[in-house]
């Protein structure tokens, strides 16, 4: 699974991952507040194909707005579902 990233210092970057993704990243900051939230998940029959993390204080629809333009449902033939979770 691939873990994208949207906002914040590492906006745009990518890394490998495995297993279930994580509500938030990276799970422990140390300082009490969570760097990255989890967004979406790209679905593909075999699993999870990707998640896309966003910075907490960006809104929704602005984080929509990044994720389609960047088409990742596209790239990784996967079809994007809401990860519909409560902000930290």
């Amino acid at each position: 699974m691939r873990a994208l990233f949207v906002g914040g210092t590492v906006d745009n970057s990518e890394l490998d991952m495995d297993g279930e993704p994580p509500t938030h990243y990276p799970e422990n900051t140390g300082a009490g507040r969570p760097r990255y939230r989890l967004h979406q998940l790209g679905q593909r029959d075999d699993g999870i194909a990707y998640a896309v993390y966003a910075a907490p204080e960006m809104a929704d629809d602005e984080i929509e707005r990044i994720t389609d333009e960047r088409d990742y449902a596209r790239r990784f033939n996967a079809t994007a579902v809401r990860a519909d979770l409560p902000a930290p």
